[in-house]
């Protein structure tokens, strides 16, 4: 067999099958045109999943009826004005998105420059470019696209249904808006939610309003400001509150210089910040560019460049770990608004007579115009009916101990009651606050020894009479192989024969604990986490499983002194928010919406 040359539309048809491999592609690549020609407005529009139509309309420079003609050319482009590679400020750059498109498509382009009297249209079918020709056109371009890969049948098989492939393009120009907020986006067609996001003002306040709009209206006010910077490396945007998460990773935006990225480095840097407050199965959301000189990351490493590769890989992912930590830390025991309205709804779920088959009947009563009764005199004895309440596990008078000013000035309040033997119930200024006794302790617990550790090493408490805890031998070794890695963490464990350790040091912080469970589930952790991953990661998990064990256990009965102690903490304690799994120590309730709960506004 001969060796020959290729038919240079069979070519770009062989090319469009790594740059254009589903509609989303498409739409990716004239969309980042039309940024790049520096456009304020771009309008997309799509039919049958994108197959049938896309359209792109945008109001950036416009080409001139000679660029036009070049545009759709292999490997034309206005970008790369100097050829350098490694300097590259634009999104596209390879010149090969016009081409690719117009060779399994038809193809449709007008154009018209700000200075020119008319505009430029040109039609690409099938790879056979047409001739340019004078046309009506606004300042801008518009391209359509129509018949996507009509000319390669074989591809239209791996295409998804239209419903899938139209949710693709959403989520493509969800990512462009997000990325450059100071440009109006646009989206209609058919089984997608449509959108219009205005252009944003630059600057902190437009990106998180177009934030608000792309991840939900609840996340401006559970978000937290990221700047940080490093040796020509910054990270800026915002990032949700831990307990502010989601089942996929769908809201976790990235940009580098303004391009979105899937990167993994980068995904991975932004699991290990959140690996200590967001539970393993759930993800964080946020939004974060990495701004950096163009010679320091290559992007043409993936032919739909949505991965780079940084010049010094560990740089930026420390800097992006420890931008987000700082952030998460700064932010104290705040939790998420949500959580207090997800109560509010269950309140009115229960109590909304159309809700739960199990909601209580409210009865009518005669209307008695002109005569009030009596209230009557509150009575210590149980009143009947209610006899099967327990009684409240912390004095619930509050008449009797009235709550200082100061404490209620606080921002998780004054204690007033436990109920349960789990939660405490806290008064403030403007509303109620619920605290998981439990979650809440663990979680200081828990920042308290990864300080100790961070100091000077975790105190260390040798037994009177060292322990035997028998275990699989598996188990065994696992812990013994370990062993400087958790005398580290205060415990000190021998080798005692097959399928035994022997305790001699276990944590000051954690005197007093049941040690046999304490060494099993150190076990179980070390297990669950393997080897992968970082030392302090590895360590910092078997700390949340020490932690577990010395923290205020569910069923017990707490004085108000301890319960306001308890407050007073959590509110200085980084990440109090949550707990070792990252689930909400405590929910808020306004009084105002506790007032709309019961009728009062």
């Amino acid at each position: 067999m001969t060796v020959r040359r290729l038919d240079p539309v069979l070519v770009d048809r062989i090319a469009a099958g790594e740059v254009i491999e589903r509609p989303a592609a498409a739409v990716k690549e004239l969309v980042e045109n039309a940024i790049d020609a520096g456009a304020r407005s771009i309008a997309v529009t799509i039919q049958g999943g994108g197959r049938e139509l896309i359209r792109v309309v945008d109001d950036g420079a416009g080409m001139t009826p000679d660029d036009l003609e070049l545009a759709v050319d292999r490997h034309a482009t206005s970008k790369l004005p100097d050829g350098d590679l490694f300097a590259i400020d634009t999104l596209g750059f390879r010149g090969e998105a016009l081409p690719s498109i117009g060779s399994v498509a038809r193809l449709s382009i007008a154009t018209r420059r700000r200075d020119a009297a008319q505009g430029s249209g040109l039609v690409v079918e099938a790879g056979e470019k047409g001739v340019v020709r004078p046309v009506a056109a606004a300042f801008g371009t518009r391209i359509e696209v129509s018949d996507l890969f009509i000319f390669t049948p074989a591809r239209l098989k791996f295409l998804k249904s239209d419903r899938a492939e139209a949710q693709a393009v959403s989520e493509m120009l969800r990512r462009l808006a997000i990325a450059h907020p100071e440009i109006r986006f646009s989206l209609e067609g058919e089984h997608i939610s449509t959108f219009d996001w205005p252009a944003e003002p630059i600057g902190e306040e437009g990106l998180l309003r177009r934030l608000g709009r792309a991840l939900g209206r609840d996340f401006p006010e559970n978000a937290l400001r990221i700047d940080a910077e490093r040796e020509g490396f910054r990270i800026s945007g915002f990032a949700g509150l831990p307990t502010f998460h989601r089942g996929t990773s769908a809201g976790v935006h990235l940009a580098v210089n303004g391009r979105p990225v899937r990167d993994k480095l980068l995904l991975s840097a932004v699991r290990g910040a959140y690996a200590d407050v967001v539970p393993s199965d759930r993800h964080p959301v946020l939004f974060l560019d990495i701004g950096c000189d163009p010679r320091s990351v290559d992007v043409n490493v993936h032919p739909a460049k949505s991965e780079v590769r940084f010049r010094d890989p560990a740089l930026v992912r420390g800097l992006v770990v420890s931008g987000l930590k700082a952030a998460l830390a700064a932010a104290g025991h705040r939790a998420t608004t949500t959580g207090g309205a997800r109560t509010l709804d269950a309140f009115r779920a229960v109590l909304s007579m159309g809700g739960s088959g199990n909601a209580i009947p409210r009865p009518s009563f005669p209307q008695a115009p002109g005569w009030n009764a009596p209230a009557p005199f509150p009575s210590s004895a149980p009143q009947s009916g209610f006899s099967d309440f327990g009684a409240p596990s912390a004095d619930a008078r509050a008449h009797l101990a009235e709550p200082s000013a100061d404490a209620l000035d606080r921002p998780l309040g004054a204690a007033r009651a436990q109920v349960h033997e789990t939660y405490i119930v806290a008064q403030t200024r403007e509303g109620v606050v619920i605290v998981d006794q439990h979650a809440a302790h663990e979680r200081l617990v828990y920042e308290r020894l990864k300080a100790e550790r961070a100091r000077n090493g975790i105190a260390r408490q040798p037994l009177l009479l060292p322990e035997v805890v028998e275990l699989d031998p598996v188990d065994a070794d696992r812990l013994i192989a370990a062993g400087s890695e958790l005398e580290s963490l205060g415990l000190v464990l021998e080798s005692f024969g097959p399928g035994a350790v022997l305790v001699r040091e276990a944590p000051s912080q954690l005197a007093g604990g049941n040690l046999q469970r304490l060494v099993r589930d150190v076990a179980d952790a070390l297990a669950e986490h393997g080897t992968a991953g970082s030392l302090e990661r590895r360590l910092d998990h078997v700390l949340a499983t020490m932690a577990c064990h010395n923290s205020v256990r569910a069923g017990r009965r707490m004085r108000p002194e301890e319960m306001d102690a308890l407050l007073r903490e959590m509110e200085i304690t980084p990440n109090s928010g949550q707990c070792n799994h990252g689930r909400p120590t405590y929910v808020e309730l306004k009084l105002s919406d506790i007032e709309r709960l019961f009728g009062r506004r």
